[in-house]
């Protein structure tokens, strides 16, 4: 949404933004006054405003959504007096007139990468909170949420072949791929089910169903071949009854 009482700064605005095929102009408004009722009306992501307007200037129009859901803004102005009371009410950025486009486009750049990583961090939330509401019906974990490469993975705990301790981490090995998860051995087995998931080694949890066949070793140790391949060493002061030894 532009808001400025200039009509020729609303019209560069509105031509600089065209050119995004990822903006979507909602509004425009000439008064302080008018910003609030669109914006309560359009809810924008992200607002260009202006200070100085007849009526209600730009921080009183801030002010009069204060506890409604809060557009991001940059200010666009003509005094450099402003500056410091414009990120006291967290703007993302602050241009002054005349400006061209490089610097605007920057301002939009920095714009749109906040909003998208703020996008992400409330989706990860809400998927995070629906996640623990279904482990939450049962007593064990059932998916454990990795974050990977900017993207997040859902795995299932059944899906698991097994767990190895990596200082503050575990990493866990799904088939070919293996993926950190900043958690610590001890906790992680905590959260499985123990009737699928049994320690063999102070830092490897395998998965019961997994193990495919046990090999001696010296000293009452095994080695544990999974159907993925991998091996793994059982040592015999750790729960080997679980798999039948």
């Amino acid at each position: 949404m532009i808001i400025d009482n200039e009509p020729a700064t609303r019209a560069g605005i509105r031509l600089l933004l065209k050119a995004d095929p990822e903006i979507e102009v909602v509004g425009e408004c000439a008064t302080g006054y008018g910003a609030v009722k669109a914006m309560q009306e359009n809810l924008p992501d992200l607002l260009f405003l202006d200070v100085n307007m007849p009526g209600m200037d730009g921080f009183s129009a801030l002010e009069a959504i204060a506890g409604e859901a809060h557009p991001h803004v940059i200010f666009v102005t003509a005094s450099e007096a402003y500056a410091v009371r414009a990120f006291e009410v967290s703007a993302l950025d602050y241009i002054l007139k005349p400006f061209d486009r490089e610097r605007f486009e920057r301002a939009l750049r920095r714009a749109k990468r906040f909003i998208q990583q703020e996008r992400a961090e409330k989706l990860e939330e809400r998927l995070l909170a629906l996640l623990g509401d279904l482990n939450a019906e049962t007593n064990y974990l059932q998916r454990v949420v990795v974050k990977n490469d900017g993207r997040i993975l859902f795995i299932k705990t059944d899906d698991i072949d097994w767990v190895e301790s990596e200082g503050n981490y575990v990493r866990i090995h799904v088939g070919k791929e293996s993926h950190l998860l900043r958690e610590t051995l001890g906790r992680f087995e905590s959260q499985l089910n123990p009737r699928k998931f049994t320690r063999i080694h102070r830092q490897t949890i395998v998965n019961i169903d997994r193990v495919q066949e046990l090999q001696a070793l010296f000293h009452g140790d095994y080695r544990v071949i999974l159907s993925s391949g991998a091996e793994v060493t059982m040592s015999r002061s750790f729960r080997r009854e679980q798999l039948g030894v």
